[in-house]
Parts: C-alpha cells; sequence; structure tokens
C-alpha cells in the first residue's frame, strides 16, 4: 500500500474539500483498507461523464488498496432527492428503479474494478425498518438543522412547500453510512449537507465519523451549466465513439485542463507538461486529441478511439470543408509564427487586429477545430487549414 502522503497527494486531485483532512490522515495511518462509499439514486438510466468524476475517485481509492461501496440508491430513489430543486420532485416507480439501477451495474464497471467492488442496495435496511424505527431516526435530528440547508432555507423563507419525506432524505442517506459502517463518503459539493448528515448519525449510534470527500461538479459542453441531459451539455459513457470523440473536441481550451484533471487517470505531472508545451506553441488541439482518445478508449477500446480521432479529422478535412482553397507557404521563426500574423500573412484577414478580433470572437479554426488563444504561435513544419469564419479558408504550410 501506498505512504499517506502519496495516497493524499492522489485523493487531494481535484477534490473542492475533504472535511476533515486529519481524520483522514490517523484513519490511513492504521495501514488497513478503509470502506469507501459512494451512493447514486438511479433516477435516469444512463451515467454521463460528470457522473464519472466521483466514479474515477472511487476508482482511485482501489487503486491505493481500500473496499470500494458502490452503493445503489433504490429506496431513497423512490422518495427523490430534493438537493437543489425549488419544488418537491416526483418520486420514481419501483419498477423504474431497478430497471434504471440495472443500468447503472453495467456501466461503472468501465471504470471499477469488479473484483474490488461491492454493489449495495439501501432497500436492504431501510426496507427493513418498522415505523417505529424511521421515527427514532427521525428524533435524532431537529428541524432548525434541516433549514440550515440552503435549498430547503430559500423554499421555506419563499412560501414554497417543503414535503416532510423530503426531509428524510438525508436522514436515509445518512443512516446508510451507519449500515455500511463507512470509513469515508464521497459526493459533489451539492450533497456536502447530506453528507455531513451521516457524520452526525454516525456519531449518534456510536460510531467513528466518516470522513465527508467532495468533489466539483463538472461543468458541460457548454463551459458553464453543469452537465445534464437536461441542458442537452452532456456526454453519454454510452454514447457511439465518434459522437463522443467529437463533443470532447467542442470542449473550449480551457475547460480541457478542468476534464484533464477530472476525467483523465494521466499523472498531473503530465497534464502540466502538457500545458508547458501549449504555452510555447503546441496547438491546443493536439493535446485535446490525447484527452478524447483516452475518454474514448475507456469506454469502448483503443481501436475505437483511434479510429473516431481519424474520422473527426476527415470529417472536417473533407465535410465542412470547400473542395479547393488557396494554398500559402508561410515561414516562421524558431519561436513559431503568432497566430494573429498567420491569418494576415494568409490573407484571411486585413490586419493582425482584425485577426485578435476574430479570435476572440470564436470565428477561427484550425483543421476544423475553434481557436481562442491569441498567444498561439505554429512551429515551422506545420501544415493545417485555417478559417475565419464560414467562408475563408487557407492551406498553410509553415516553413523556417
Amino acid at each position: 500500500m501506498p505512504s499517506v502522503e502519496e495516497s493524499l497527494e492522489l485523493l487531494r486531485r481535484g477534490a473542492e474539500e475533504i472535511l476533515v483532512e486529519e481524520e483522514l490522515v490517523k484513519k490511513l495511518k492504521r495501514g488497513s483498507p478503509l470502506r469507501v462509499k459512494a451512493g447514486f439514486d438511479p433516477t435516469a438510466p444512463d451515467l454521463h461523464l460528470g457522473h464519472t468524476v466521483l466514479i474515477n475517485k472511487l476508482r482511485q481509492f482501489q487503486d491505493l488498496g481500500h473496499e470500494v461501496m458502490f452503493l445503489i440508491g433504490d429506496f431513497t430513489g423512490m422518495i427523490g432527492d430534493p438537493t437543489g430543486k425549488s419544488a418537491t420532485r416526483p418520486p420514481l416507480t419501483r419498477d423504474q428503479v431497478l430497471e434504471n439501477a440495472k443500468s447503472y451495474e453495467e456501466q461503472i464497471y468501465k471504470i471499477l474494478d469488479p473484483e474490488k467492488t461491492l454493489v449495495l442496495f439501501n432497500s436492504s435496511w431501510m426496507g427493513q425498518m418498522s415505523a417505529a424505527d424511521l421515527i427514532g431516526l427521525a428524533a435524532k435530528h431537529t428541524v432548525a438543522r434541516m433549514l440550515e440547508r440552503d435549498d430547503f432555507n430559500k423554499r421555506y423563507k419563499s412560501g414554497q412547500p417543503i414535503a416532510i419525506h423530503e426531509f428524510l432524505y438525508p436522514l436515509v442517506q445518512g443512516y446508510d453510512s451507519v449500515a455500511m459502517k463507512a470509513d469515508v463518503e464521497l459526493g459533489g459539493t451539492d450533497q456536502k449537507f447530506n453528507l455531513l448528515v451521516g457524520r452526525q448519525l454516525q456519531e449518534a449510534y456510536g460510531q467513528e465519523p466518516q470522513v465527508v470527500l467532495t468533489m466539483p461538479i463538472l461543468e458541460g459542453l457548454d463551459g458553464v451549466q453543469k452537465m445534464s441531459k437536461s441542458l442537452g451539455n452532456y456526454i453519454g459513457i454510452t454514447e457511439p465513439p465518434d459522437e463522443m470523440f467529437g463533443k470532447l473536441m467542442s470542449i473550449s481550451d480551457e475547460l480541457m485542463w478542468r476534464y484533464f484533471e477530472l476525467l483523465s487517470f494521466r499523472p498531473m505531472s503530465e497534464i502540466e507538461e502538457f500545458r508547458r508545451q501549449v504555452t510555447e506553441g503546441t496547438n491546443p488541439r493536439d493535446i485535446k486529441f490525447l484527452l478524447a482518445e483516452e475518454i474514448v478508449a475507456r469506454f469502448h477500446d483503443q481501436g475505437a478511439a483511434a479510429r473516431a480521432r481519424e474520422n473527426f479529422i476527415n470529417r472536417f478535412r473533407k465535410g465542412a470543408m470547400p473542395d479547393e482553397m488557396p494554398e500559402v507557404a508561410l515561414s516562421a521563426p524558431e519561436e513559431g509564427l503568432p497566430i494573429a500574423n498567420l491569418l494576415k500573412e494568409a490573407g484571411l484577414v486585413s490586419s493582425t487586429s482584425e485577426g485578435l478580433r476574430m479570435l476572440k470572437q470564436g470565428a477561427v479554426r484550425l483543421d476544423g477545430e475553434r481557436v481562442e488563444d491569441r498567444n498561439l504561435r505554429l512551429q515551422p513544419g506545420t501544415e493545417t487549414i485555417a478559417q475565419v469564419g464560414k467562408r475563408r479558408f487557407a492551406k498553410v504550410k509553415i516553413g523556417s
């Protein structure tokens, strides 16, 4: 098993908060495998990359030798998670929950090691709980504490109804940690309140409280809203390779680094080296290719990833571009040719200032991929199809 410091370095990666890190250090120093929990309500049949941020962290715990407990909230799914909701969410039927749960089990093993994963359903213990037991559980928390939760507080103050069963949701999620004797629970930042309820209930039941590790909510393809099927800005992990690859290539250059940190299994040292290369002139598109290939290979295979990359390049070279366009040979100094200069010298803009303006407007593409970095320099030996707007194209070959 890796050292405590090596473990912490990996577990801190991408994490929003670890509450309380000193307690995690103490647990790690014991040297025995930790029981690591993450719960998922089967509210939709398919997972997307936003869900995998947590699952990737579970895989890191597995790689460190710990026991991962993947909890499918078939009981809580029938309550309906009120987190972030401005109105009571309709609960799922039992049949819907079971169908979605089956789909989840099939998908998580794209990331988790099935030999090291314990899949549990919280109906196993909640379904056995009597009405008296549930009242006893409710007695361990107060309405005042519930109203500390931001979404409940806002709804209460604005006169929006809060159903009593919604108060039961964080209690049941917290009791799951008691039933599972969790050492660590993972969740998104929006789940922080519920995770802390788990700590409190474990103490109330005489257990050592779990460490809470929250992960950020992954932005979708737009780079603004969280990844969500309802918003249409998602990448499903069961999507065909070409579709998945194309969506990943559509993210902004800046968002690419966040996806690398939260979705890639590459060491951070390697990702920092990619950053350095881009700063020194490497086209961000080439680095994005590596990200897209890694993700597609994870959910399909390496061959599918290579074909998706080739299809992507061919689609832009042959599809949206005209059959004939000017061919321009340019020369570049050793440090590379600035992108705005390339656009001017290729005759695509009238001046470098116009080139910079087009970059800012998102109107510049190289080989079909949008370019936003005004500091990008193209190195000698580069061949690319440069595009400004919808109608201005040039095949550019850069020499020294």
